[in-house]
């Protein structure tokens, strides 16, 4: 590629696999191999000679159509398209000549949202409903925006080995998931999360790639490197451009062609990367460069600010506040969790801090090191906090959620919901947690044979500190039972304490977006604290702005507390906004308002002479 070539061109050129020229009679098929000699494409049985272009290039192009099915042939050798942008057969299987100008897109107008507007849903497509499809999950759309989020954030779509999984061990990263449906039913499902205001990102992995159906060090080893390893296996070499440009082409096709709001970066601590510029602050460059409202996030427990203040991403995905908030109610020291101590104060810390960890001494069994910097200059919306997200949940031995902790009452499991509701910080529900779904969500997969016993005696390997995995009837991962568990059972969200849970989330959100001080998204205008009760220490948060005030408080003790009693540096506000366990449409007066333990309650008052 010459100096001179502009760079559009370059990015043209770029583009490996099958091209569908303008016109959509003729396709171009184009690879990269260092491997091979000669290089054919083969459809239906035919094999068509590529001619070898300069730089290891292998270049033709056909008079087929969109829905051709092809393969590459290395040397006589029939392999996959990594870059394919379908595989209806599977990841070992042809690929499809795939026409992105086909779909009509139904709302081209839409302009995005905002990261401080932002309210996650995370969902798996294949367990968010029975059937399991990007059609089905649409259909549940209009419940999503009655509930009040504003933004999907699906789990991995790019192609994986088998019928079933999480999708993180995704091979063919261009081509969407085959179970799920097809490009159009993605795009369709994307076209109508945005005609109902939903905006919709993507979580992708760019830090390894899956232990079956990687075909890129067939066409070239240099994809990889022995410089850097992560715990999945070979480190990316990103310092080579054609891996390079596997990434950025990548993100780019899902925030271009398929439309996508933004993107979640899973595990941005294992991108490691010697080059010039690193390749997360490229990412952000040319995603940023798109235009529009395009976002990044990033998953770091780092807790790393210049990710957002140098880097250029968007916001980062916080462990501390989960972790503070998981331990509060469980007691739990196993793991990661040992670096946590729970309680008032230190949810406090974190609210104020936005993390706990911002240098302090990370104590963790083989884990020891000086952890986080200050955040000082990181705004509310850069924060993204939850009380569960799939890690958290299906990292258990059980695939248990939060509230179905032998310890968690749903009395503290609602004050939690209440606290990470009404913060400044952008919050991320996981599928259910609205209702406090009975069915749990289990690590599963699909990988045939010895490689199934290997993924599943390396996960109970990496999670060897937590004891259930040693002690509890750990579900197999490859059991198609263990996948079925995992599917959301709809027709519970309305009944007792399910259909109590949902009502008060959908109140929480409208407070959220309707009331004038909670709907401020800014860290400038709150506080939080601790104050001893005599029986433990109650948490709470206080909002001022030109508006009024608001104070949550959350009972962490054990005995029920009377707000008005509390030794607090501040006067209460004198109506009752919102109390997790009472009537949601009249709550009792201040006077009246007694805080079981893990209850919490919202009160409102005009600003402090």
């Amino acid at each position: 590629m010459t100096t001179s070539e502009q760079p559009g061109t370059q990015r043209q050129r770029s583009r490996l696999g099958a091209q569908l020229l303008p016109g959509g009679r003729e396709t171009r098929f184009r690879a990269w191999s260092t491997r091979a000699g000669r290089m054919c494409v083969r459809i239906g049985g035919e094999s068509h000679v590529m001619e070898p272009r300069p730089g290891a290039y292998f270049e033709t192009v056909l008079p087929v159509g969109a829905g051709t099915r092809y393969c590459f042939e290395l040397d006589g050798q029939a392999l996959p398209d990594p870059y394919a942008r379908f595989m209806p057969h599977g990841v070992h299987g042809d690929s499809e000549v795939v026409d992105f100008s086909e779909y009509e897109w139904r709302h081209p107008d839409w302009t995005g949202r905002e990261l401080a507007e932002c309210v996650f849903y995370e969902l798996h497509v294949g367990t968010f409903t029975p059937e399991g499809t990007y059609r089905a999950a649409q259909e549940r759309l209009p419940e999503l925006v009655d509930l009040g989020v504003t933004a999907i954030q699906m789990m991995p779509v790019a192609a994986f080995p088998g019928e079933r999984g999480w999708g993180y061990d995704g091979v063919a990263l261009f081509a969407p998931f085959a179970p799920y449906g097809r490009p159009e039913d993605l795009m369709a499902f994307v076209d109508a999360a945005h005609g109902l205001g939903l905006a919709v990102f993507l979580d992708v992995v760019y830090n390894h790639f899956g232990p079956d159906g990687n075909y890129l060090t067939s066409y070239s080893p240099s994809y990889f490197t022995d410089r850097f390893h992560t715990a999945w296996g070979q480190g990316l070499d990103y310092a080579e451009p054609h891996m390079r440009r596997y990434v950025t082409g990548n993100a780019r096709m899902w925030l271009q062609d398929y439309r996508f709001d933004g993107l979640r970066l899973d595990a941005t601590a294992s991108m490691q990367d010697d080059s010039e510029e690193h390749i997360l602050h490229e990412l952000a460059r040319e995603t940023h460069a798109l235009g529009g409202r395009h976002i990044l996030l990033a998953e770091d427990h780092r807790n790393l600010p210049e990710l957002v203040t140098e880097t250029g991403l968007d916001g980062i995905w916080v462990d501390d506040f989960h972790h503070e908030v998981r331990v509060t109610l469980t007691e739990e020291q196993e793991g990661y969790y040992g670096g946590f101590r729970g309680g008032a104060r230190e949810l406090s810390e974190v609210i104020n801090r936005g993390w706990q960890y911002q240098g302090q001494f990370w104590n963790v069994t083989g884990e020891e090191h000086h952890r986080g910097k200050p955040a000082t200059g990181l705004e509310a919306p850069s924060f993204v906090y939850c009380i569960q997200n799939h890690d958290q949940v299906g990292n258990r031995a059980l695939g248990d959620r939060l509230h179905h902790f032998e310890s968690v009452t749903l009395a503290e499991y609602r004050g939690a919901s209440t606290l990470l509701l009404s913060l400044p910080m952008t919050p991320l529900l996981f599928q259910g947690q609205e209702w406090a779904a009975s069915t749990p969500f289990p690590f599963f997969s699909d990988h045939a044979g010895e490689l199934g016993q290997m993924v599943t005696e390396g996960r109970q390997r990496e999670f060897a500190y937590f004891s259930g995995f040693s002690t509890l009837n750990v579900p197999d991962p490859q059991a198609a039972g263990t996948f079925e568990s995992a599917k959301l059972n709809w027709a519970e969200r309305g009944e007792g304490e399910h259909g109590r849970t949902l009502a008060l989330y959908r109140h929480l959100l409208r407070l959220r977006r309707e009331d004038p001080v909670l709907r401020e998204r800014s860290r400038r205008f709150i506080r939080a604290g601790a104050v001893d009760t005599g029986a433990g220490e109650a948490l709470w948060v206080r909002w001022e702005t030109q508006q009024g005030v608001r104070v949550l408080l959350w009972n962490l003790t054990h005995t029920p507390l009377t707000p008005g009693l509390l030794a607090l540096p501040f006067a209460l506000p004198p109506e009752v906004l919102l109390h997790s366990e009472g009537d949601l449409h009249a709550p009792a007066a201040l006077g009246e308002l007694h805080l079981s333990p893990g209850e919490a309650a919202l009160l409102a008052g005009p600003v402090e002479a």
